[in-house]
């Protein structure tokens, strides 16, 4: 198969990249912008283009079978300061993917956000990703577009982004603790998040993969919860590096949410998705390296 991976020198990204290159029948592409991507994510068997969707253009000469779009600015603190590039990052950046992929019949598999759940107008950044998540649906109905959607719940795990605005927690928690340093808590530390670790992740895509190529046709966009199935407060997150490791409260910041839990119920019926890393683990092997 002849794959394209969007935001593909990202976190989810590149550890997807990785397992679609185990597969020697796969001649998998990439395109990134790498403004939040790295080169140093580059996987040798990949073919990379540095390309920016919101202008639309095609470079990839070959059939491609298949698109993943996970490419996004994809935080929420960034979105409230500065909602532009974001919304039109995000919106603009899919709409032309999609219009190439009806042009082109390829099937599209886009990551929606589970800050769905949570109100799609409480940051610009949720609005932007279920405004792809439409977007699927519409060009679905009018253009025939074939296409499955997936909410991502709290990724974990190697690549992860752990400096600046596009950092993950459980990123800044890791260094932290390498370099010594407090673990930054944001409110009172109660919310609660459906932590997910990128090897669960990548086995639900690889997964909607298998459906989407084996479905002739799809009557409606599918959307697939892609976590863990259970959460921890972030109190009890950094608990787990040690009760009495030190930690600093900093304000509440708005646009967050309460809670994340994703319901597996659809992802297990329909893909066989069976999640089974488990964050107590993934930090205990951190504490205990």
């Amino acid at each position: 198969m002849n794959i394209l991976v969007t935001g593909g020198t990202g976190f989810v990204g590149t550890n997807l990249i990785k397992k679609l290159l185990e597969d020697k029948s796969n001649n998998v592409y990439s395109y990134d912008n790498y403004h939040i991507g790295i080169e140093k994510n580059h996987l040798d068997g990949c073919t990379y283009y540095h390309q920016d969707l919101a202008e639309g253009y095609w470079q990839v000469d070959n059939k491609i079978d298949l698109i993943y779009h996970l490419a996004a600015y994809s935080r929420i603190q960034p979105s409230i300061r500065d909602p532009k590039p974001t919304i039109k990052n995000n919106f603009l950046s899919t709409l032309n993917l999609l219009d190439t992929a009806v042009d082109k019949n390829i099937p599209v598999i886009y990551s929606g956000s589970s800050s769905f759940h949570s109100g799609i107008y409480k940051s610009p950044y949720a609005w932007s990703k279920h405004s792809g998540e439409q977007l699927c649906n519409l060009y679905s109905k009018v253009k025939n577009l074939k296409a499955m959607i997936c909410r991502f719940y709290n990724v974990y795990g190697p690549y992860q982004i752990e400096d600046g605005k596009w950092s993950t927690v459980i990123g800044i928690f890791e260094k932290q603790f390498r370099n010594n340093k407090p673990l930054t808590i944001v409110g009172t530390g109660e919310q609660r998040r459906d932590f997910t670790h990128i090897e669960d992740i990548v086995s639900g895509l690889i997964g909607m993969k298998e459906l989407i190529m084996s479905s002739e046709t799809l009557q409606e966009v599918p959307i697939f919860e892609l976590g863990r199935g259970n959460n921890h407060s972030i109190n009890e997150i950094a608990d787990m590096f040690g009760q009495d490791y030190p930690r600093q409260y900093i304000p509440a910041r708005k646009g967050e949410y309460d809670i994340t839990l994703a319901d597996l119920s659809y992802a297990k019926d329909q893909l066989n998705y069976n999640p089974v890393k488990n964050i107590e683990d993934y930090i205990y092997e951190i504490v205990n390296s």
